[in-house]
C-alpha cells in the first residue's frame, strides 16, 4: 500500500501558485485561449505553442500506446489537449488545474467520446483544485506545470505525487543553462501579452540528487525540448 503525502508546505509553493491562479484565471485566459488553439499568434507565442507540442509529443509517447482499463492524472491539464489524447488510448483520465477558466475551456473543447482511436472505455474527469489533493493513479504527468517553482517544490511535488503512482510519473521543468537565462532576461523587453509569470530555471542535477532516495522508484528517460522562446526539459519517474 503507498504511503499519502503532503502538499509541500513552503511560502513560496503558496506564493507562485497564487500568483498563477490569478494570472490564467483573470488576466490570460484569451491569450492561452489562442495559444492552445489553431488561431494567429505573435511569432514568440508560436514558437512557444510549437514547443508545447513537441513536448506533449514526449509525454504521450512515455505512455503506453493502449490505456485501457488504466488511470491517468493530468496534473496541470490547462487546456486539455494531453488529457483528451490520453482518453483516446483508453485511459481514465482525472485532469485538474487550478484555473477554473482554463479548465471550463477544455471541457468545452473536448469531445463527447473517446474512441475515435480504437481504444474504448476512456473517459475525463474534469476538476479544479490542487494537483496533490487527489488519491493514487498509474500514471502521473505534470507537464509545463511546476516550470514556475523552485527546486525544492519541485522535488518535494514530485515525491508526493511519486507516492501516488503505481507506474510511471512525468513532469518537466525548465532546465538552467546560459541560453535560457539570457532568453528570460531579453523576454522583459516584450510586451506584456507575451509574457507569463516567471520561470524558475532548474538544474537537471538538482533535481536527480534530490530524487535519489525516492522510495521504491527511480528516474529513468529524460528528453529537452528546445527551440525559440520554449525550452523545458523532461524526467520521467517509474516505479521499481
Amino acid at each position: 500500500m503507498m504511503a499519502s503525502a503532503a502538499p509541500p508546505a513552503t511560502s513560496s509553493w503558496d506564493a507562485y501558485r497564487g500568483q498563477l491562479e490569478t494570472y490564467f484565471d483573470r488576466t490570460a485566459v484569451d491569450a492561452w485561449a489562442a495559444l492552445t488553439s489553431d488561431a494567429p499568434v505573435s511569432r514568440v507565442r508560436a514558437t512557444v505553442r510549437a514547443g508545447r507540442t513537441a513536448m506533449r509529443t514526449v509525454l504521450l509517447d512515455w505512455l503506453p500506446g493502449d490505456m485501457t482499463g488504466l488511470t491517468l492524472l493530468d496534473a496541470g491539464c490547462g487546456t486539455g489537449a494531453l488529457a483528451v489524447a490520453a482518453a483516446r488510448r483508453g485511459a481514465r483520465v482525472t485532469a485538474i488545474d487550478i484555473s477554473g477558466s482554463l479548465v471550463s475551456l477544455a471541457q468545452a473543447r473536448a469531445p463527447a467520446r473517446f474512441d475515435d482511436e480504437g481504444f474504448s472505455g476512456g473517459s475525463i474527469d474534469w476538476r479544479v483544485g490542487d494537483m496533490l489533493s487527489l488519491g493514487a493513479f498509474d500514471h502521473v504527468v505534470a507537464m509545463d506545470s511546476l516550470i514556475h517553482y523552485p527546486a525544492a517544490d519541485i522535488a518535494r511535488t514530485v515525491t508526493a505525487l511519486t507516492a501516488r503512482t503505481r507506474r510511471s510519473l512525468a513532469f518537466t521543468f525548465a532546465p538552467r543553462s546560459p541560453l535560457l537565462a539570457a532568453m528570460h532576461t531579453a523576454g522583459k523587453l516584450f510586451p506584456r501579452a507575451d509574457r507569463a509569470p516567471a520561470i524558475v530555471p532548474v538544474a537537471e542535477a538538482t533535481l536527480r540528487a534530490a530524487l535519489s532516495g525516492l522510495d521504491s522508484a527511480i528516474v529513468r528517460r529524460s528528453e529537452r525540448v528546445s527551440g525559440g522562446f520554449y525550452t523545458s526539459h523532461a524526467l520521467e519517474v517509474v516505479r521499481t
